[in-house]
């Protein structure tokens, strides 16, 4: 999933201002992310429910790292945590 910048063509769009990754047993969420800054995807949030931890990245020079707040959405990551409902553990 994610959020587009607007743009004259709703055809194609370049890249996403946003991308959201929720990570499942066993997936590649976290080796896609080259992928998103190669492409100039401005924020990456990976929601992990196995852990149940929220991971907002920012795009900076090339590397996604650790934001407090995002431009995108204007939301704190502990608030997002704080909204989400997250499935009962297994076991």
């Amino acid at each position: 999933a994610g959020l587009l910048r607007p743009g004259p063509n709703a055809v194609y769009l370049q890249t996403a201002a946003l991308a959201i990754e929720v990570v499942s047993p066993g997936d590649e969420t976290w080796e896609k992310v080259p992928f998103y800054a190669t492409h100039g995807v401005d924020e990456l949030l990976i929601l992990d429910p196995q852990i149940r931890e929220v991971h907002w990245l920012g795009l900076l020079d090339g590397e996604y790292r650790p934001i407090a707040r995002s431009t995108v959405v204007d939301l704190e990551p502990e608030q997002l945590q704080a909204l989400i409902e997250w499935p009962p553990l297994d076991g």
